[in-house]
């Protein structure tokens, strides 16, 4: 009979100790350690049946013989581009987000797409029936060469993979499955760590590429050690409000590929379709003479796309004013407004300000700034901004609007929604020839609300 021992483990970036420690010498987080009871495994558990290989040798850095990834289209434009352009083969990719998010549904509509493509979907969570009830949902499942396993044992699982031998592998989700060689619960931090290390093992032996999902805990990151997220090749995290229609899909590590790009779905009765230009979903033509709105031209990844700033400037009812931001770093929006009452000189000390960004989305560019302060004038002044204008420029401490990059994008972007009109920062070298809209070039933000509000 195997040995058993005690081990306290991090729940926040999963290190180990012998002993209960009050602060991890890793993290430096507090009263994380949780106890746990390991067996010493002998080889025969480790090896997973059929993959047993000899150890490498070392190898110098010269004689290693590079190759570029073979990748695989998932048919999704969306997925792809945040992958980096498909899915590596051997790779392990996690999908993590709140209950009731879509994970599943993205996973399964995806893998609907490839008709030509062999899969397995493992689900410890839905049955068979309830997995063929959603495949309908989504679309035409006749010719679609998808095996469905319900089963939470890895080792089964294993099993089960070789004799199908798929080309493609979905585990739906991590904390539901677990290895009979740990005694706990499935969805402990061994299971979790244990698990994921035996798929890794699995798809770099065979080739063969992985998604699992994963969920989340109420703090927003991966639920379980964060040794998952480090042992895994790309993580994705699926996030939008459940109030709203649309979902993005963000990529948080990739191995294979940058962690700048964005995915943008909408919501539908029939599953998510994807949302090639968000410009025009997140741009309504109701605003027109509703002061406070101002149009950002912002860029998550590669791709630009024009949103709304609403903003609403009220007299402060209760002794202290309100300051609230959705979608937006409420730190930098009181930022703003101290450079607002400063370097502009409007008094907004007593005033409730609201902030919002449309469409549900959270936006980090800080090329932003400009419409952000503008929506806030607008509002405060109940002056409408002119719906054919857009801005994009970041605002410094001292009140100057600092360049942003690939502002030629933002412009050809805004060009091509039809809007006549666009603040930039001024910069130099730039090439406005071929360039139809007007480009007014500001240095400072009294330079701004005067090309705004006249």
């Amino acid at each position: 009979m195997s040995k058993e021992k005690s081990i306290y483990v991090c729940t926040d970036c999963g290190a180990e100790s012998l002993k209960w420690i009050g602060k991890c010498p890793a993290c430096g987080a507090w009263n994380t350690y949780v106890e746990h009871v390991v067996r010493k495994e002998t080889k025969a558990q480790r090896v997973i049946e059929g993959l047993e290989r000899s150890s490498p040798r070392p190898l110098l850095l010269r004689d290693v013989t590079s190759k570029e990834e073979v990748r695989l289209d998932l048919r999704d434009g969306e997925l792809n581009r945040v992958l980096g352009g498909g899915l590596v083969k051997g790779s392990l990719v996690l999908i993590g987000g709140e209950p009731g998010i879509g994970k599943s549904t993205l996973v399964l509509q995806t893998i609907l797409k490839l008709k030509d493509i062999r899969t397995m979907y493992v689900s410890g969570e839905e049955s068979a029936q309830q997995l063929k009830l959603r495949a309908d949902r989504l679309s035409e499942t006749l010719t679609v060469n998808c095996f469905v396993y319900c089963e939470t044992n890895i080792e089964q699982i294993f099993t089960e993979v070789k004799n199908t031998n798929p080309d493609l592998l979905i585990i739906d989700s991590i904390q539901t499955v677990f290895t009979e060689t740990i005694d706990s619960s499935p969805g402990s931090i061994s299971q979790v760590r244990e698990c994921s290390a035996l798929i890794l093992k699995f798809a770099k032996e065979t080739g063969m590429p992985v998604l699992i999902i994963g969920h989340i805990n109420k703090e927003g990151s991966i639920a379980g050690p964060k040794v998952l997220e480090h042992i895994v090749d790309t993580v994705l995290q699926f996030e939008g409000d459940q109030h709203y229609m649309y979902r993005i899909l963000r990529s948080i590590k990739n191995r294979f590929g940058s962690t700048a790009e964005l995915g943008i779905y909408e919501m539908r009765q029939s599953g998510l379709r994807e949302v090639s230009n968000p410009s025009e979903l997140l741009l309504t033509d109701n605003h027109q003479g509703l002061s406070g709105v101002a149009i950002a031209a912002a860029i998550e990844g590669v791709r630009p796309f024009l949103i709304e700033t609403q903003s609403l400037v009220s007299s402060a009812v209760y002794g202290m004013p309100q300051r609230s931001a959705t979608g937006f770093d409420i730190r930098r929006m009181n930022m703003l407004l101290a450079v607002l009452e400063k370097r502009a000189g409007f008094k907004l000390a007593q005033k409730d300000v609201f902030l919002n960004i449309a469409g549900g989305l959270r936006v980090n560019d800080p090329a932003i700034d400009l419409s952000v302060i503008s929506a806030v004038l607008s509002s405060s002044l109940d002056i409408a901004i002119d719906r054919e204008v857009c801005m994009a420029g970041e605002v410094g401490l001292s009140g100057e609007i600092r360049p942003v990059n690939r502002i030629e994008q933002r412009i050809q972007e805004a060009e091509k929604l039809g809007f006549s009109r666009i603040i930039i920062p001024q910069m130099k070298g730039l090439d406005l020839s071929k360039i139809k809209i007007k480009v007014v070039q500001v240095k400072k933000v009294e330079e701004a609300f005067k090309a705004l509000f006249g």
